[in-house]
């Protein structure tokens, strides 16, 4: 059974990685499942060791960037949402 997740991705990097995706005639769902299997097959000690292919060096450019985004609170995220709806 799939199961929806939502992605938030540099725009050149989804750019190039549906090109590729369709040059090599797969779904990028289906591209970016393939390389979450390659990377929970082992565990790795950190991000260096993973099995990275080399189209990821080919679609992405510069320097990676981790963001991490501050947890709210239940409470704050339901006051966000009722007053984006007003």
């Amino acid at each position: 059974m799939d199961a929806k997740l939502t992605l938030s991705f540099n725009q050149d990097v989804v750019n190039k990685a549906k090109k590729y995706a369709a040059d090599h005639n797969i779904s990028l769902s289906r591209l970016i499942e393939h390389l979450l299997i390659q990377v929970t097959a082992t565990e790795y000690k950190s991000l260096e060791d993973y099995p990275i292919s080399d189209w990821v060096s080919m679609v992405a450019k510069g320097e990676v960037e981790y963001k991490k985004t501050v947890k709210t609170s239940r409470k704050s995220a339901k006051d966000e949402f009722f007053s984006s709806k007003k």
